[in-house]
């Protein structure tokens, strides 16, 4: 019995064994690489094995007849293909197409600096970097100027980006474009940006190619996106020789919603009584800034609002270039009022809105005297001195709506359409004559973010827009590669079209005259990046079209062209050296036009061929102490003095300023005041008090210029900033180490 229960086991045994049929293959993607760990299976069954480390699978079976075979690996696409199993063994092997996810995918670069939590990979500025960056006192543009593609442009305020005046830049806040930025400044003495960097999360620094979704900037965009709810809590306040102010946050206790308010009051009084200026203020410089904000979470989504008013006057004297004895006297006052509100929200089946609406009205009043040596209005007998003699008050209004809608495609493919409409109201009184424009913009956009594979992407869109006020429409197509050439590193190419009105001093006289100024953007980038260092190189050509022309006649027309092509390159390294954080930006710009009075194509006065930053940063923790130096380098700029003849000006003479140098330093000392938080601040630009001149002014003959130099060679500050409820020492140790 015991002889034949063994030899029936045999026998069943060898029966399952013949039953079972060998299933083996390999397991690639579809570049021929590789896949390891890889699970192949008989779908709804328990038959299966997983690749090797070359790729290699085998398994037994006992099914029978048509089944299907599953493949499947973390980052690709799953693979099921048809067999028939009989008695014979099977070999059959998968290509995987990898998933296309957002951490993998390749993204666009060319064009754009990224700063945020959604893209650190592309993460350039943050809010501590803006804060931390010597001679830029916590001002956003002052940060960006680091950046290749912007100039050092000292005299007048805005961002001045490859070859473009600062009105081709425009600043957006969560969509809608923001119409005066900064506050309001005079002659030869920039400003700075009215908004604090403590508002934003995200910020994209375009320096050319930018997005369908925005338009109207020929040159540059930079596009800020405001915070959502706070963590906690919190209150502060700020201290010294020029400002004072405070705030409170407020975070609702089942923190769905928060709202908050500040204020600041300058006044430079105290600080011109230590720092002497050049010029005579008969109205020391002060301002009135306050916000407010309220923020709810929704059921997919977040509101949020926010509104600021600012207020400011300032008054100066300088002696009049046109004679030895009398001065010419400028004063303004100005108040803003601006109003943001926005609202995102998940709509499910891959549907998403983001709508926005912002009002702004922004005064100002101002007037020029030609005083006589004891600052008293006068006249003279010479009608071009007389006629510096104007009074002006002007207010512009500026009301949006905008609305995108986002709908997701396969993948994580997305297509983004929608529509925006400006109402712009501008009201100047110019000597008792009143000039007023009225303009009806609205525009169309569509943009489809396509992820071919996580190697390659493409972004395709077209704008449409009409303005009423010279009754003129374009359409603006846009389009951009990206692919990624190596683990970390990418490649992207750009080409769009770009169009802007012209500036309102242009279209007082005849705006139907007139048609919309134009830029072509061609761009080509590369890109390698790490946790800790980044590394990017793009080139450049921009091509102007239908720039306006200013002739002595006073008939503009859109007869200019020009060009602007370069190369930049930017190096960040937190890696290299323990503890240090340093970034290396260079421009080379090639760029000449014809506009305004240009009576040929020339190399304009606020773009210099060769500039370079380093911003160097050093978190010393056994003290709480920062160390941040910046330092500033760019060629000459040209400057030129124009003289009528006839219907054309002629250049009767020009030059180069000298090399823009500065070295800034700026430390930040963390501790604590009873129960506050404490960041002690001091700063100075311009260290080695190199001589600093941004251009020339010329008298009415032409036989004398003067340089125009900074109010002073130097810029100190000492501030004491406190804060109750959040640590953000912390915050600022860790983002150094």
């Amino acid at each position: 019995m015991k002889k034949f229960i063994i030899f029936l086991t045999t026998i069943l045994t060898s029966t399952v064994l013949l039953a079972q049929i060998r299933i083996s293959g390999s397991v690639k993607d579809t570049k021929g690489r590789i896949i390891a760990g890889a699970s192949v299976v008989v779908k709804d069954s328990y038959d299966g094995g997983i690749s090797d480390s070359v790729g290699y699978f085998s398994f037994k079976t006992f099914e029978k007849g048509n089944q299907v075979v599953v493949a499947k690996s973390t980052g690709y696409k799953t693979v099921e293909t048809q067999i028939t199993i009989s008695s014979e063994a099977i070999v059959t092997n998968f290509n995987l197409k990898e998933e296309v996810t957002e951490l993998k995918a390749v993204t666009v670069t060319a064009g754009s600096f990224e700063a945020g939590d959604r893209k650190k990979a592309s993460t350039v500025l943050s809010t501590l970097d803006i804060l931390t960056t010597a001679g830029g006192n916590a001002d956003i543009v002052a940060a960006v100027k680091t950046l290749p593609g912007a100039q050092q442009v000292g005299e007048q305020e805005g961002l001045f980006v490859r070859g473009g005046t600062a009105y081709e830049t425009k600043q957006f806040i969560d969509g809608t474009v923001v119409n005066n930025p900064f506050n309001a400044s005079v002659p030869d003495i920039a400003s700075r940006g009215r908004f604090s960097p403590f508002l934003f999360k995200g910020t994209v620094f375009s320096t050319g190619g930018y997005s369908a979704l925005y338009g109207q900037a020929l040159s540059s965009a930079l596009i800020l996106e405001s915070i959502d709810l706070p963590d906690q809590s919190q209150a502060t306040a700020s201290l010294s020789a020029v400002v004072v102010g405070a705030g409170l946050q407020e975070l609702a206790k089942n923190k769905k919603s928060s709202w908050g308010i500040n204020y600041n009051y300058t006044n430079l009084a105290a600080y011109f009584a230590l720092v002497k200026q050049k010029p005579d203020y008969f109205h020391i410089p002060e301002f009135h800034t306050t916000d407010a904000n309220f923020r709810i979470k929704t059921k997919a989504g977040m509101i949020k609002f926010y509104t600021s008013y600012g207020a400011s006057n300032i008054g100066l004297r300088r002696p009049d270039i046109d004679s030895l004895i009398l001065k010419d006297a400028f004063s303004i006052k100005n108040h803003n009022f601006y109003n943001n509100i926005s609202w995102k929200e998940n709509l499910g089946n891959g549907w998403k809105v983001n709508t926005g609406f912002s009002f702004s009205t922004n005064r100002d009043e101002l007037y020029q005297q030609i005083q006589n040596p004891s600052n008293t209005p006068t006249t003279t007998s010479y009608s071009w001195i007389d006629s510096k003699n104007f009074t002006t008050n002007s207010r512009q209004d500026l009301t949006q709506i905008r609305t995108v809608f986002d709908k997701r495609l396969s993948g994580i493919s997305v297509v983004h359409f929608g529509g925006e409409y400006w109402y712009g109201y501008t009201n100047t009184n110019y000597n008792n004559t009143n000039y007023i424009l009225k303009d009806n913009f609205a525009a169309l956009f569509s943009e489809a973010d396509l992820y071919i594979t996580n190697d390659l992407a493409a972004k395709v869109g077209a704008r449409f827009e009409n303005s009423s006020i010279i009754n003129k429409s374009n359409i603006a197509p846009r389009i951009s590669l990206a692919y990624k050439t190596s683990p970390g590193a990418q490649m992207s190419l750009v080409y769009g079209e770009f169009y802007q009105k012209p500036e309102n001093n242009y279209l007082y006289s005849n705006p139907t005259a007139l048609g919309y100024i134009k830029a072509t953007h061609y761009l080509i980038n590369y890109i390698k990046t790490n946790a800790l260092q980044t590394f990017r190189a793009e080139a450049f050509y921009k091509k102007y079209h239908n720039l306006i022309i200013t002739p002595p006649n006073n008939i503009y027309y859109n007869y200019g062209d020009g060009y602007a092509q370069g190369l930049e390159i930017f190096w960040r390294d937190k890696k290299t050296f323990k503890g240090l954080d340093y970034w290396l930006s260079y421009s080379f710009l090639d760029t000449k036009r014809q506009f305004n009075n240009y009576p040929s194509q020339l190399q304009t006065t606020f773009a210099a061929t060769h500039t370079a930053s380093l911003v160097v940063k050093k978190f010393i923790t056994k003290i709480n102490t920062g160390f941040n130096f910046t330092y500033s380098y760019a060629t000459g700029r040209p400057y030129y003095d124009f003289i009528a003849n006839g219907n054309k000006y002629d250049i009767k003479d020009q030059g180069k300023t000298k090399d823009y140098n500065n070295l800034g330093f700026s430390l930040n000392y963390l501790t604590k005041l009873g129960k506050s938080y404490a960041v002690i601040v001091a700063s100075v630009t311009n260290v080695l008090n190199s001589d600093q001149i941004y251009g020339y002014n010329y008298n009415y003959s032409g036989t004398y210029k003067e340089a125009i130099r900074p109010p002073a060679p130097q810029f100190y500050f000492i501030g004491l900033f406190l804060s109750w409820g959040v640590d953000k020492r912390q915050d600022a140790i860790n983002n150094n180490l």
